[in-house]
């Protein structure tokens, strides 16, 4: 992994730990959620470290039928300069006690950089995610992803993803 990175990575943990804010005082309007792992990771000649970055308006959210349903906006990074950034909905699913599950569909722009040909610009994200509460304003989450270009490409590899998740209410 590039010591640029590693650096980054360290700057944004620490900033987070030390952030003065009360989310009780703006009531929790925006959630961002950091998290790193394994870029395809089934792949043992593309698989690479993710560095990534979400956020949520909660003020856009909506209660249905599905669940709490809003819109999100992220991006990721991985260690070999490839690049998603991306836009859609996220559900919230209430589990009980302080566990969420989120299943989530976000279309995105991707950029191989020197990492995995995914065969299109155009790809779409699917992920579902399980977090645990542990103070109103913060939790800890795993999550899965699955992304590819629905054969709108000539290829369509498709990329299998993990992370460890951060979710931080402001």
């Amino acid at each position: 992994m590039s010591n640029f990175f590693k650096k980054n990575f360290l700057i944004a943990i620490l900033a987070l730990l030390f952030l003065p804010i009360n989310a009780e005082e703006n009531d929790n309007i925006n959630q961002y959620n950091f998290y790193t792992g394994n870029f395809d990771f089934s792949d043992d000649k593309q698989k690479a470290i993710l560095f990534g970055f979400q956020h949520q308006n909660t003020t856009l959210e909506r209660k249905t039928f599905l669940g709490n349903v809003s819109p999100v906006t992220g991006g990721f990074v991985t260690e070999s300069s490839a690049v998603y950034v991306y836009t859609g909905v996220e559900w919230n699913y209430d589990m009980g006690g302080k566990m969420t599950f989120t299943p989530s569909f976000t279309p995105g722009l991707y950029n191989q950089g020197d990492g995995k040909d995914l065969g299109h610009v155009l790809e779409f994200k699917t992920e579902i995610q399980a977090s645990y509460a542990t103070s109103e304003s913060s939790s800890f989450g795993v999550s899965y992803n699955h992304i590819s270009n629905a054969s709108l490409g000539d290829k369509n590899p498709g990329a299998n993803s993990y992370m460890f998740n951060f979710l931080k209410k402001f």
